[in-house]
């Protein structure tokens, strides 16, 4: 299955190139729909990029975004939106799923910042959307970026990439980079973090093309992650994980005439973790192959009808037990657009079938509405049902898992305000958005009736989650100087409704409930300086209370011109400048005050 999959797309994408150029992108078609999930409704934000950050680190740049951090660059890091938790929030690269069927939860820090352009945080999908950098030419048909960073805490990081124009309708690029870090910072009254280091390379090739009519790429990556598992500093732990991570994927898209026009993605993946314990040694291999397609229909100039199906195959094979499921995903929809007002409908089909056990069906539809009422004002809302399908932990792990879970189910309701305008030199803009989230049958643990020592996971957890993100900015463009200023805040109150709960009526483990980021950029002749400031507030862990925090990023960046194109550039970065110690998670302290120096040099 996999070499047909695979075949299949490169067959697709090099089959439909034909001479002549690329048609210009259709703007209905662009902002309404897209392959992997349907109907994109309303309410996203792009992050971009910027000097080749991690992708934590961009995205603590949103205040509506919940960064799972369990301490350094070696810990785990998951992500989640509004209270839903991070099993209940999707990844995408370059629009095909990043799947783990296993745990349900991905870690950012398998994806480097190194190719990556932007990512688009999507409310209303409850999704995070990664995309590749394209490459840009001058006058020469290659062009290279090579970079080394490090700093605190032995921490080296190299990186490189390299792309070639191998004509004007198709480019290569190579990247590659590498972390090594021992994690030693210091905690509490003076200790030090052990059995926390990491050395983690990764690689790969993209491989882009035009053709009349639009567009494909093709992507190869590789991970391989050697890491050590410190545990909490309550109990400690020696143990060791490793993870090999491979995915070849393909996505094209082809208008074949002005009222049809169809994408298409394939994937195959496999990904391996072993872990090193004093309890024993278990090994988890997991596989999947994807294959998306998404067929879009335009009426006329203000409807367009979409219908679009997605399969996947995901299967499991570990020390503990074995798994398989085969996933489909179908959605129906239908986007109007007028000068001033603009409608999604979409019925969202969800399926899981697992071998030898009961199927899990659910249909979700959801509503976006958008209007401008003024010059730079829209009003926006949308509603939506979104299911969780249980993952192969919850379902299968021996002496845990329950057979028996159904879907989690999720509402969520938005409703908001978008202000834009251009003032002289300047760009003003605000928002407001207030929701509110209900997730029922939520996978909770508990004990068992025959033996309260022993735990299983029941849907019997219930999370109501109401919210309200504003945000106001402004940027400056004018000859040599350039900035940015943006003020990010969200309220959200995510209290757990989960009926004889101990936690009952208190606000969701480690979600704050008061957040604030203050993020900046100033920019001139080469020199540029970013702040980012961020607080936290209104936490609280299984125990109560917990301590309030807040850091201040600063990173100092310069750039010279060499002969012909080639450019220098030196990076300073200080972290966590006041040096707060805290812990997102529990017992896994975060890094103190650190610094990240680097060179940057490019052709």
């Amino acid at each position: 299955m996999l070499y047909s999959i695979l075949l299949s797309a490169v067959l697709l994408a090099s089959g439909l190139v034909e001479t002549g150029a690329a048609e210009a992108t259709d703007t209905l078609s662009a902002v309404t729909v897209v392959a992997d999930r349907g109907v994109v409704v309303s309410r996203k934000d792009t992050i971009p990029f910027i000097n080749s950050e991690s992708v934590p680190q961009m995205l603590r740049r949103s205040s509506g975004v919940h960064i799972g951090d369990y301490g350094g660059l070696s810990g785990l890091k998951n992500v989640s939106l509004r209270g839903l938790g991070s099993a209940h929030t999707a990844i995408y690269l370059d629009g095909v799923r990043v799947g783990n069927v296993q745990s349900g939860q991905n870690d950012l820090s398998m994806l480097g910042g190194v190719t990556l352009a932007s990512a688009v945080v999507d409310y209303a999908q409850n999704s995070i959307s990664f995309n590749t950098a394209r490459p840009v030419f001058g006058k020469a048909p290659v062009s290279a970026k090579v970079s080394v960073r490090g700093g605190s805490f032995s921490t080296l990081m190299p990186s490189a990439r390299l792309d070639f124009r191998l004509s004007d309708r198709l480019s290569l690029s190579a990247h590659a980079d590498a972390v090594t870090y021992k994690g030693n910072y210091e905690y509490g009254d003076g200790k030090l973090r052990q059995n926390n280091d990491l050395r983690q390379f990764r690689g790969g090739l993209d491989l882009f093309g035009l053709m009349e009519g639009g567009e494909y790429h093709v992507k190869a990556w590789y991970n391989d992650a050697e890491r050590g598992t410190p545990g909490s500093v309550d109990w400690p732990s020696e143990d060791r994980q490793s993870d090999r991570n491979a995915f070849v994927q393909a996505v094209a898209r082809k208008r074949f005439t002005s009222a049809y026009t169809l994408d298409i993605s394939a994937k195959a993946a496999l990904d391996e973790i072993h872990y090193s314990s004093v309890w024993g040694d278990s090994d988890y291999s997991q596989t999947e192959y994807q294959l998306n397609s998404s067929h879009r229909f335009r009426v006329n100039e203000h409807l367009l009808l979409c219908l679009s199906a997605d399969l996947a195959q995901d299967g499991l094979k570990s020390s503990v037990y074995e798994a398989s499921r085969f996933s489909v995903l179908g959605v129906l929809s239908a986007a109007y657009r007028s000068s001033r007002f603009a409608a999604d409908l979409a019925l969202e089909y969800t399926g899981a079938f697992d071998r030898g056990q009961e199927s899990r069906t659910a249909f979700s539809p959801s509503l976006s509405l958008r209007y401008d009422l003024a010059q730079g004002l829209s009003l926006i809302a949308f509603g939506r049902r979104a299911y969780r399908i249980p993952t192969f932990n919850e379902l299968y792990y021996v002496g845990y898992g329950n057979p028996s879970l159904r879907c989690e189910d999720a509402w969520m309701m938005d409703a908001g305000a978008d202000w834009r305008r251009n003032i002289g030199f300047f760009e003003v803009r605000a928002r407001i958005d207030g929701y509110h989230n209900i997730l029922s049958d939520k996978i909770s643990s508990a004990p068992t009736p025959e033996d309260p020592n022993i735990w299983m996971p029941y849907n019997i957890g219930r999370v109501v989650s109401d919210g309200v993100d504003l945000s106001a900015g402004t940027a400056y463009d004018r000859d040599l100087w350039k900035g940015s200023f943006d003020l990010r805040y969200s309220f959200q109150s995510a209290v757990d409704r989960t009926p004889d709960s101990s936690s009952y009526g208190q606000q969701i483990a480690y979600v704050s409930r008061h957040c604030l980021v203050l993020d900046a950029a100033l920019a001139y002749a080469g020199w540029e300086l970013r702040p980012l400031w961020q607080i936290h507030a209104g936490r609280k862990d299984s125990y109560g209370d917990m301590p309030d925090w807040n850091t201040l990023d600063l990173s100092l960046a310069k750039s010279f011109s060499l002969k012909g194109s080639s450019t220098l550039g030196f990076l300073l970065t200080l972290r966590n400048a006041f040096d707060c110690r805290y812990e997102i998670v529990s017992g896994y302290p975060t890094e103190g005050r650190s610094f990240i120096a680097g060179l940057t040099y490019s052709f």
